[in-house]
């Protein structure tokens, strides 16, 4: 048998599925995966990781190129046809990683705590096997690889990925997300807005501040702010549609540090999130207004830094049977599980508001184990999902 790639794992052939050309290669995916987790770079400093990235495809004879800053994007099959996406991210968080894995990070205050490492180990298991596959027989499609860099931060990477041309002449686009919620080996799936859109909102306030016993002389800022704090929220949820499934929470409130001053500046801060496109499109020119109008009897005046993030991602019908259909083939009909929305942010619905797409939610939970939660430095993955989310994207990309 000839031998190739990282590892020495060996050569697909007729008599090999992806699944079987995966399920060799593992125990060198695996061994990536660990040092991707050890080794975590934050958003837009992912200069090793796309460095190992772009070694797997030299040695797999996957051409690729380079995004201008870090990450890269890669093609199988033929050179004319229909093209698929598969998408993975790159970056770690700014956290510190407190599990007790012999692999655990070895950077300070950075750790893969949202499963990232997963995502690019199942995205090159799935590109080695269907590599390989290309050699033995053409692909019926042509598929591109994007390993996207800064998913982690506002507006994401995925606005770099689509100004370097990498959705040009895609009709489809996959990808799957860690979930430790759901069992190893089922891939969770819905229709529709599956994440929700994401945006930041910071205001600070400044009027005549003044001593307590004499607040009809001041602008009382420290009212203004409360009154901003409750009637905002308050207000939206009136001038949204209920259906947008809009949420407006404050983070921080700071104003004052003497209990007899009325101060002349304060700010607070939060997010505003929603699952409703056409809803988020609007969100900035209506907060904007309510704020004016909140703070107006008041006296105050008001700087606002409103920070558009990501929409949320809509997975398109015919993208989500397709994977529904390759989860059933590459796993079993048991393996899909129904999923309910998150209103936490995910910046491929950059690529979901371009063309038709769809993200899985990939179970990483050993089942009866704990339950961990993303974004938290004990996040533990249940590594027999690697090999889950690889054949599930190879799968999908020639379905």
């Amino acid at each position: 048998m000839t031998l190739r790639g990282p590892g020495g794992f060996p050569r697909y052939s007729d008599e090999m599925s992806l699944n079987d050309a995966i399920d060799v290669i593992l125990p060198d995916l695996i061994e990536l995966r660990r040092e991707l987790h050890t080794f975590p770079e934050l958003s837009w400093a992912e200069n090793r990781t796309t460095d190992v990235v772009a070694a797997w495809m030299d040695k797999s004879g996957i051409a690729y190129e380079r995004f201008e800053r870090t990450g890269l994007m890669a093609e199988i099959g033929r050179s004319e046809g229909p093209i698929v996406a598969l998408r993975a991210d790159l970056d770690g968080l700014p956290v510190d990683d407190t599990s007790q894995d012999p692999w655990r990070s070895k950077v300070p205050g950075v750790a893969h705590a949202c499963g990232h490492d997963v995502h690019v180990t199942a995205l090159i298991g799935a590109s080695v096997a269907l590599a390989q596959a290309h050699e033995e027989s053409p692909l019926p499609v042509r598929v591109r690889l994007i390993f996207q860099p800064a998913e982690e931060v506002m507006p994401g990477g995925a606005l770099t990925v689509l100004a370097a041309g990498a959705l040009k002449g895609v009709s489809r686009i996959f990808a799957l997300h860690c979930d430790p919620s759901l069992d190893v080996g089922q891939v969770g799936i819905r229709e529709g807005a599956i994440t929700g859109a994401s945006d930041r909102i910071h205001v600070t306030l400044s009027g005549r501040g003044g001593h307590t016993s004499r607040p009809h002389l001041t602008e009382d800022l420290t009212f203004a702010l409360g009154t901003l704090l409750t009637q905002l929220p308050a207000v939206l949820s009136r001038r949204f549609d209920p259906r947008a499934g809009a949420s407006m929470v404050w983070g921080y409130i700071r104003s004052g540090n003497a209990a007899n001053v009325i101060p002349a500046t304060g700010e607070l801060g939060g997010t505003l999130r929603m699952l409703d496109a056409a809803a988020w499109h609007e969100a900035e020119h209506l907060v904007r207004g309510l704020i004016s109008d909140i703070i107006e009897p008041f006296g105050v005046s008001a700087e606002i830094n409103y920070v558009r993030g990501v929409p949320p991602v809509v997975n398109e019908f015919a993208a989500t049977q397709t994977l529904r259909k390759a989860v059933t083939t590459a796993i079993g009909p048991n393996a899909v599980a129904t999923t309910s929305q998150s209103l936490g942010g995910e910046d491929f619905a950059w690529y979901v508001e371009s063309i038709p797409g769809v993200m899985g939610r990939l179970g990483t939970r050993t089942p009866d184990g704990p339950t961990y939660d993303l974004h938290q430095g004990n996040l533990r993955i249940d590594e027999r999902a690697i090999a889950v989310g690889a054949k599930v994207l190879a799968t999908a990309a020639i379905s």
